[in-house]
This record gives structure tokens, sequence and C-alpha cells, in this order.
């Protein structure tokens, strides 16, 4: 039987390489067990939630298909509109407790959609649809009275859950001069849990993207969210939301959690996008 040493080879080395990556894999898993069994912390994984309690949290995740058609018009009933974005992911959710406080921080599409509705933005014109009514239609107009982006100025729903589970308090926001500790975030501490969550998405017609989506990072020494909107219509409009979370895990549990908010909202044309670009590459251009 004949042997190609050169294809043996280069066997030899992918298998030595995925070893190593194993390896890789194992050892990062290694970590990642001791420093859990280090902060007492504990992962929960069910039917559709997975989660981790740690340093007096509870955070947790739960997902879910698309809302079907009954689930929907409830919606539609409930938020006094016939349109909704192409994906709802009704179940899904991102929610964190502090268990002692009763803090309690939750993101789901549908307050997500309600703000959606209060904010009741514009809608952005679509320059695909004007060419076509050009093309074929002149003489109609199409009319778009409503946003159809689902841009929403949601930053989450927070409130203290009381233990008796009678009265919920709203969460009251303060100004302060303290940031997210960037170094934190980048120091190169194990990720003891990480989820992300769509909460809607819409493709426009085709005409770009509108997604609205959660995700939390949790290390030894803190945790990190951040919700985003995003929409892009094709040659109209960018548009970005951020809200990013940020909470140092204590040692005493019992203690209450200072959680620092910070909000970034970002737009452009695509005019005004491109003609940055055609400036960057005349820099480019200048200096070579």
């Amino acid at each position: 039987m004949a042997c190609d040493d050169c294809a043996c080879g280069n066997v030899a080395k992918e298998l030595d390489q995925a070893t190593l990556r194993t390896d890789c894999l194992d050892d990062e898993e290694t970590l990642r067990l001791k420093a859990l069994k280090a902060t007492g912390g504990e992962l929960i994984q069910g039917d559709g939630v997975k989660g981790i309690r740690v340093g007096g949290w509870f955070i947790q995740s739960r997902k879910g298909p698309i809302l079907k058609m009954g689930p929907r018009e409830k919606w539609e009933k409930m938020l006094g509109t016939i349109h909704l974005p192409q994906m709802v992911f009704g179940d899904n959710s991102l929610e964190l407790v502090h268990e002692t406080s009763g803090v309690k921080i939750h993101f789901n599409a549908l307050d997500a959609l309600r703000g959606w509705r209060q904010e009741s933005l514009p809608p952005v014109k679509i320059p695909a649809a004007a060419k076509w009514k050009l093309r074929t239609k002149p003489d109609e107009q199409i009319i778009l009275n409503y946003d159809y982006t689902y841009t929403t100025p949601y930053a989450g729903s927070q409130f203290v859950q009381e233990k008796q589970g009678d009265v919920n308090t709203a969460v009251e926001w303060v100004e302060s001069q303290e940031r997210i500790d960037m170094a934190a975030l980048q120091a190169r501490d194990p990720i003891l849990f990480f989820e992300e969550v769509v909460l809607y998405e819409d493709e426009l017609d085709d005409n770009g993207i509108s997604l609205l989506t959660a995700k939390v990072r949790v290390m030894p020494s803190c945790w990190f969210l951040l919700l985003r909107f995003w929409m892009r219509v094709d040659g109209a409009l960018i548009r970005l939301r951020d809200t990013r979370m940020y909470c140092r895990i204590q040692r005493d549990s019992t203690a209450l959690p200072v959680v620092i908010r910070e909000r970034n909202i970002k737009e452009d044309t695509f005019d005004a996008l491109v003609s940055v670009i055609h400036v960057i590459q005349l820099c480019i251009m200048t200096q070579l």
C-alpha cells in the first residue's frame, strides 16, 4: 500500500494542531471552573434557561422561538399596532437580580417595543422605494406612516422586587462621574458566563436591517452588559443605540450593588459616511 509522505506529514501536523487546540480549550475550561469555585459561583442550565449565581447576583437568560400567530396578535392589541418586526422573540429575555436588595434589571422585546411606540419617530425614506415608484407607478404615492425601523429608546426594565412580591419600586438612576472600568474588562480573567439574546430583528423588506440584542459577560471581578439597537437603511441612514451596564462583584454579597450605566447614541446618513470615507482615502493618497 503506497503512502504519500507529504500527505501523511500534513495529516500529522493537522492532528498536532487539533490536539493543541483541544489542550487550550481544556486549559481554559479548567481555569474557568477553578475561578467559578473560588468565587462560590454556580452555573444553572435547564429547559431554554442558562444562568449563573455569583456574588449575590442571579443572572439568567431565556430563549425560545419567534412569536407565533396567536401571541403575535395579542401583542399587536397590547401595543395598538398591526406592525411588528418580522422576527419577535417574545420568550427571549435576559435578567439580572441582586437577591439581597431585590434590584432587578430585565430585558425583553415587549417593553422594547413599547418604547418604540412611545418614541414614534418619523419613517426613514427609502431611496430604493422612490426609484421603484418612478419606474413603475409614478402617479402613486408610497405612504409609510410609522417608524418601520423599530428604533427604540429602551434601556432595560429596572425595579426593586419586594420580598413579599406585592409592590415593585422603580429604580432611580443618578448622574455620576464614575465610569465603567475598562481595565477590568480588558483583564485576561476567565469568563465565568457569557450569553447573547436576540429580542427582535427585521430585514426591512431587504432594504437593510433592524436588530435589538442583549449580551452579558460575567467575570470573577465584575459583570458587563451591552444592550444594542443597530439599524441600517440602505442608501439612507445608519443608527446605533448602545446601553452599557457594569457592576463590580463584591465579596460581601449582602452589600448594596453599584451599577454604572452609560448610553451611546449615534446616527448618520449614508452620504455623510461616504464623504468621510472619501476624505480618509484622500488623506491616505497624499501620504503615499
